[in-house]
C-alpha cells in the first residue's frame, strides 16, 4: 500500500505519504487563502521527499471536512482527479477525526472535543470518547452554545476553534494540534483499512451554505 493523504479543510494545506506501516513524508503549510496555489506543489514535495512517483500510489485519502466551502473543494477535487487519473480508490475521512487522532499521538486520551474555526464566529466541532472514537456527528455552532451543552461543557478541547474562543473552551491542553495533519489522517486511514473498515465517500461535509449567495431580487436576463 502507498497511501497519499491530503486535507484542505482547515487553513493548513497538508499532504502525506503512508506505506501502511508509517508516514514516509509529510508537508504542511498554513495559509487560509492559498489552498489552490499550494496543494499541488505540496504533493510534489511530499512524493519527492519519499522518492516515490505518483503512479506508484495505490490509494488516496482526503479530509472531507467540515470546513469552509472554497478551501474544502480544493482538496476534494484534487483527490478525485488523482483517483480518476491513477485508477485508484479515493477514501474520505472526517477532518475532525484526523485532528482527534493527532491529539491522541500528542498524549490526549479522552473524552474531549475537537473544534475548528468555521468563521462567522462559529466552530465546527465533535465530541470524542478517545482519539479514535467520535460519539457525535460533526456540527457547527456558536461557541457560547456549547458552554451549557450536556456532555460537552467543560471537556478539554483541541483545535484552532478552541484557541479562538477561550471563554467557551477553558481547558485547552498545551502541545495539542491546532490544524489538520495529513500524516495523522493517513495513519488513521491505514488503521481502518487494515481492519477492513469502510471509509467515507469523498463527498464534502459543508454543514451550511457557502458564503457566496445569489443576491435577493436577482433578475435573470435572457435574450428575446
Amino acid at each position: 500500500m502507498l497511501l497519499l493523504a491530503l486535507d484542505t479543510a482547515t487553513p493548513a494545506v497538508t499532504v502525506a505519504l503512508h506505506d501502511g506501516a508509517e508516514v514516509l513524508a509529510e508537508t504542511a503549510e498554513v495559509d487560509a487563502r492559498r489552498h489552490g496555489e499550494l496543494l499541488l506543489p505540496a504533493v510534489h514535495r511530499t512524493l519527492g521527499t519519499a522518492g516515490v512517483e505518483l503512479g506508484a500510489v495505490t490509494d488516496i485519502v482526503v479530509g472531507v471536512g467540515p470546513g469552509p466551502y472554497t478551501g474544502l473543494r480544493v482538496g476534494l477535487v484534487t483527490a478525485a482527479t488523482f483517483g480518476a487519473a491513477l485508477g485508484v480508490p479515493v477514501h474520505g475521512l472526517c477532518t475532525l477525526d484526523g485532528i482527534a487522532y493527532a491529539a491522541g499521538r500528542a498524549g490526549l486520551t479522552g473524552p474531549f472535543v475537537v473544534a475548528t474555526d468555521a468563521r462567522r464566529k462559529e466552530v465546527y466541532w465533535a465530541r470524542y470518547d478517545d482519539p479514535r472514537t467520535r460519539v457525535t456527528e460533526p456540527a457547527v455552532d456558536h461557541p457560547a452554545d456549547l458552554t451549557e451543552r450536556p456532555g460537552v461543557a467543560g471537556l478539554p478541547a483541541v483545535g484552532a476553534g478552541a484557541l479562538l474562543y477561550p471563554a467557551a473552551f477553558a481547558d485547552v491542553p498545551a502541545g495539542m494540534p491546532e490544524y489538520q495533519s495529513a500524516g495523522a489522517l493517513a495513519s488513521l486511514a491505514a488503521e481502518k483499512l487494515a481492519r477492513g473498515e469502510q471509509l467515507l465517500p469523498d463527498r464534502p461535509l459543508y454543514l451550511r451554505r457557502p458564503d457566496a449567495q445569489v443576491p435577493a431580487n436577482y433578475k435573470v436576463v435572457t435574450p428575446k
